[in-house]
């Protein structure tokens, strides 16, 4: 039975790129957002839960993100709507991901809002990456993201004090060379207690 390591972090904190060097290690990777991504595209059972809910977002039979993203910005209580018609549909995802990797010593389970949605109850370890918020901030403002969307987003989110009191792992991501060195010490760590 594998391990299931949960990733999380706030928006900005590196948690994409910690993702990746886990995968370069040979863990079998699920990313939440990329399932979201694939649900909203074409002819997939996401397209037709916001089809019931905001028909305009519909284009081409997938969603249009950026429409989407419109219409929570004018209704706060949209989101708690789409959240409960597709969340469901990111379990199953998840599900047959676990499933088609259940003989993999270890997962990783990459969900930016794991704690917020109690998913943490479901992982054998939580790692979650950080930086300092001067530089969050600076990362997501590069990005092209308004200070106004950024912290609508932190509103939404756990904050980071709060997610590495919770966590079993800490990754510091403020260099690659510390995210790189931190990944190798989670994955040995959880390979020494699985031996023992």
């Amino acid at each position: 039975m594998s391990f299931k390591l949960g990733l999380t972090g706030g928006i900005g904190m590196g948690k994409s790129t910690t993702a990746q060097m886990f995968a370069a290690e040979g863990i079998p990777v699920w990313d939440a957002d990329a399932a979201v991504h694939r649900l909203y595209g074409a002819g997939q059972p996401a397209v037709r839960a916001i089809a019931a809910l905001f028909p305009q977002a519909i284009e081409a039979g997938a969603v249009n993100r950026p429409r989407l993203r419109q219409i929570i910005q004018a209704d706060p209580s949209a989101l708690d709507r789409i959240n409960a018609a597709v969340h469901p549909l990111v379990a199953q995802d998840r599900a047959r991901f676990l499933e088609t990797h259940r003989d993999a010593p270890i997962v990783l389970l990459d969900v930016p809002l794991l704690f917020e949605i109690g998913l943490d109850t479901a992982c054998d370890g939580v790692a979650v990456v950080s930086v300092p918020p001067e530089v969050q901030r600076e990362r997501v403002l590069a990005r092209g993201t308004s200070e106004a969307d950024f912290r609508l987003i932190l509103s939404r989110q756990m904050p980071d004090a709060e997610k590495r009191a919770r966590a079993d792992y800490i990754i510091p991501t403020t260099s690659l060379a510390s995210a790189q060195a931190a990944v190798k010490e989670v994955l040995a760590a959880i390979r020494g207690a699985k031996d023992a």
